[in-house]
């Protein structure tokens, strides 16, 4: 079965920085292009940051709301996602969860308050 576990979580204060992990299993994790996505109170799932595997080479893509300030990146060795966000916002609150196609974890809290 395939298995997400998020991780890095909690609360910061503005301007702060946190570092989100995804542990993967159940399947060929190297193979995969991987999404970190978002979902704020009230509001639906939105996608922040995607990257697709090729032969060693990494293609990353941004929400337009996040570019400049995360990086998405992947240690295929240890089938493990992370997402680094720096100069985090208030808007930025959400749970946070690592997708591969439609399968997603439990999610991570991410709180960005004073």
């Amino acid at each position: 079965d395939v298995q997400l576990v998020e991780s890095g979580g909690g609360l910061v204060q503005p301007g702060g920085s946190l570092r989100l992990s995804c542990k993967a299993s159940g399947f060929t994790f190297s193979l995969y292009g991987m999404n970190w996505a978002r979902q704020a109170p009230g509001k639906g799932l939105e996608s922040v940051a995607f990257i697709a595997s090729s032969g060693g080479r990494y293609t990353t893509t941004y929400a337009d709301s996040v570019k400049g300030r995360f990086t998405i990146s992947r240690d295929d060795a240890k089938n493990t996602l992370y997402l680094q966000m720096n100069n985090l916002k208030p808007e930025d609150t959400a749970v946070y969860y690592c997708k591969y196609g439609t399968n997603k974890g439990q999610g991570t809290q991410v709180t960005v308050s004073s």
